[in-house]
């Protein structure tokens, strides 16, 4: 609990953001601050709060210091913001901490590892962007050991979070419309390895160009473990999961691999998790499956390099992109890397995606998601062609256009899937 050793502790706090986070911030500290709350969706703003002096500002991961209503007060007050890791970080120190980020992967990569250390009898909490607000957790013990799921947004602000054992999975350009420059993007995922001390380890993927140069371009304290080669095959052998199969989830594995060894994990026990391990919703997961149609729910894909590993690995596609599209986004996927792909095109950024993709592949676009599956139902069933086909809705898009979040927009395909291809 809060302390007179914890610099969160009876002072005068605001903190700004009321969702998720800031409601967890708010019942973690309310007992022994004083708290101010302020959240610009409520219309009615306290003028006074510019006069305080407060010692802390806590903001939300959704706060944009650069466009929210109180951006000058916060831009004066830089020195004083720090976030829900920092306080958690000061109240549970000695505590084994496991961190991960990247573009791509990293819930995926929490929940495989989470799964991992409870099946070895470890006293695990899955938090952060997964799982519980980190500040909720109840009953721990100094042996309690957390994985963290950070984004770039949670470490852009923090200034006291450090984790034992942090994992880069990738970087490619993302979130741009925040973070501006595919730099700053960067800069806020390493604040995790730059926080880390010569007794931690950074697991860190250097095949990726953007974590192969940043590593390059400054020196880093942590014990570095670099992941560069292919998974031994006697390795997905024992493993035999079908979900390895593919090249983002093989990429996922090397990490869960590497940190096993890190935490000597028996390796009995952990292939026997990683064998029965079936993903998590709306995250590459197979939503039908027969010899003719296989059918993939990959929504949470927000970018373009977020589907690409999938797509190659995958003949006579039926893929289904588009939404609101990313500031900066790139398609790095070739004309040969395309093994007979149809992409159908619907959302907001139709265009964009059209730009992009008219080049290498065939397409055609729809006035929405209900009507393009309308038709590829329709496609499908006049099909005399019996070669194994696969529809693939990975969007490469943010689904703000239409969605309240990816899970909303999940949600929705698999009803029209039901509703028009009866599966």
């Amino acid at each position: 609990m809060l302390n007179n050793l914890n610099i969160f502790y009876k002072k005068k706090i605001l903190i700004y953001g009321l969702g998720k986070s800031g409601s967890s911030v708010l019942k973690f500290l309310k007992k022994d601050n004083e708290i101010t709350t302020h959240d610009d969706e409520i219309k009615v703003t306290n003028k006074k709060i510019t006069k305080i002096k407060f010692d802390y500002i806590i903001i939300s991961p959704g706060i944009d210091i650069n466009k929210c209503n109180l951006s000058k007060f916060l831009k004066n007050n830089s020195k004083k913001i720090y976030t829900d890791l920092d306080i958690f970080y000061s109240n549970y120190k000695e505590n084994n901490k496991i961190t991960i980020t990247g573009t791509n992967g990293k819930s995926t990569t929490a929940k495989i590892l989470y799964d991992v250390l409870k099946d070895q009898k470890v006293d695990v909490r899955l938090v952060g962007n997964i799982g519980n607000p980190i500040l909720l957790e109840k009953k721990v013990t100094n042996k309690t050991v957390f994985v963290i799921e950070a984004s770039s947004y949670q470490l852009e602000y923090s200034k006291l979070f450090k984790s034992n054992i942090s994992l880069i999975l990738n970087i490619s350009p993302d979130h741009l419309e925040r973070h501006k420059t595919i730099n700053k993007y960067v800069s806020a995922k390493f604040k995790l390895v730059k926080n880390q001390s010569k007794k931690d380890f950074a697991i860190l993927n250097i095949k990726n160009f953007y974590i192969k140069r940043e590593l390059e371009s400054k020196n880093y304290l942590p014990k570095v473990i670099k992941i560069e080669k292919n998974i031994d095959g006697i390795y997905l052998k024992k493993i035999n999961n079908q979900y390895f199969k593919t090249e983002g989830n093989k990429e996922n594995l090397k990490f869960i691999l590497a940190a096993a060894k890190i935490l000597k994990l028996k390796k009995n026990l952990l292939f026997k998790t990683l064998k029965k391990f079936k993903g998590l919703k709306y995250r590459q997961e197979i939503i039908f499956q027969s010899k003719k149609l296989t059918i993939i729910n990959d929504s949470k894909a927000t970018t373009f390099s977020s589907s690409v590993s999938l797509l190659k690995s995958l003949t006579n596609v039926y893929w289904i992109v588009g939404g609101q599209a990313k500031k900066g986004d790139k398609l790095l996927l070739s004309k040969k890397n395309c093994k007979n792909i149809k992409a159908c095109i619907f959302g907001t950024n139709k265009n964009f995606f059209i730009s992009k993709i008219k080049k290498i592949m065939k397409y055609e676009s729809f006035l929405n998601l209900k009507s393009l599956v309308k038709k590829l139902s329709l496609e499908i069933k006049d099909d005399k062609n019996t070669t194994h086909k696969t529809i693939l809705f990975s969007p490469s898009a943010a689904s703000f256009d239409h969605f309240k979040n990816f899970e909303k927009r999940g949600e929705y395909f698999n009803q029209l899937i039901k509703k028009y291809i009866n599966v």
